[in-house]
């Protein structure tokens, strides 16, 4: 009998094993595996990409030339190379991504690009370096935090920065920011604290795509922050969230006002007019301006 209850163990842990290899190899857990079966890899002076064989493959210096970007803006520097997976049809990016996105950055820092995105990008629907440069906002912001606390980080600030630091807002569907104020001021707003929580889907939006205008909104809201209290405070801000998972308590402490009393000062902001027209005037956003950086 002990002989059978070892040997059920054992092959047990034989077969956990080997599905965890699988994952690891093939399945969702492909990025955060040491090996990578069936890609080429190109290390460039400040990324690592990996191409799917049979993939088509886009002029990689592009991809490797938004580093320096990002991180002038976050005013970071990457702890390693972000590593970059592109894919050769949808079938193995389904298989292996755990989302059906065009892009998706994972908690590691590690970003896989769908076969469609590099189609539609190359069509000119969409614009290849705004959407990367999106993600590597979200790459850097993790590889800071260490998966733990990435996965807690607020999920709407991490849009948010990555929308505005890509200066997203009114590329392909993504409504501009006057477009996002008259939404608001029609009565459409996602409370930053309900995003991708049970109570997201309780609140109603007229609006034309749902997710898009919801990330402008947060753009928006990163938006006054910069305008209201300068890049350097907002920053601030962004970091501490790396080593703290007290949202409210370090807003608080940077911003000397409380997050639910903010939020609502933008909302009324943005009601009465007094937020959409108007540009950040803090310096540094003359030497960052992203304003048609990376259209194509």
């Amino acid at each position: 009998m002990i002989k059978k209850i070892k040997f059920g163990i054992a092959a047990g842990s034989v077969c956990i094993l080997v599905i965890l290899i699988n994952c690891l190899l093939f399945g969702k857990l492909f990025p955060y595996s040491p090996v990578i079966v069936g890609f080429s890899r190109h290390e460039l002076a400040s990324t690592v990409v990996y191409i799917q064989r049979g993939a088509d493959t886009p002029d990689l210096s592009r991809i490797d030339g938004l580093i320096p970007d990002v991180e002038n803006f976050h005013k970071w520097k990457f702890l390693s190379k972000p590593r970059i997976f592109i894919f050769k049809d949808k079938k193995s990016y389904y298989q292996r991504s755990m989302s059906r996105a065009r892009f998706c950055a994972y908690y590691n820092g590690d970003i896989v690009i769908s076969p469609w995105a590099l189609q539609e990008a190359e069509k000119g629907e969409i614009s290849l370096e705004i959407y990367l440069t999106h993600e590597l906002s979200h790459s850097l912001i993790h590889q800071h935090s260490g998966m733990i606390r990435a996965f807690h980080y607020p999920a709407w600030l991490l849009e948010g920065i990555a929308m505005y630091s890509a200066d997203q807002m009114g590329t392909s569907w993504y409504p501009s920011k006057e477009q996002t104020c008259d939404y608001i001021r029609q009565g459409n707003f996602m409370p930053p604290e309900y995003f991708k929580t049970g109570k997201e889907d309780r609140i109603h939006l007229d609006v034309e795509y749902r997710t898009t205008f919801i990330y402008s909104e947060f753009a928006c809201i990163v938006d006054y922050l910069v305008e209201k209290y300068g890049m350097d405070r907002f920053l601030s801000y962004v970091k501490e969230l790396t080593a703290s998972s007290n949202h409210d308590q370090v807003f608080k402490k940077t911003f000397d006002i409380e997050f639910s009393d903010c939020i609502q000062d933008f909302r009324e902001s943005a009601i009465q007019g007094q937020h959409a027209g108007k540009q950040s005037s803090h310096p540094d956003d003359a030497q960052q301006s992203r304003s048609g950086l990376f259209i194509q």
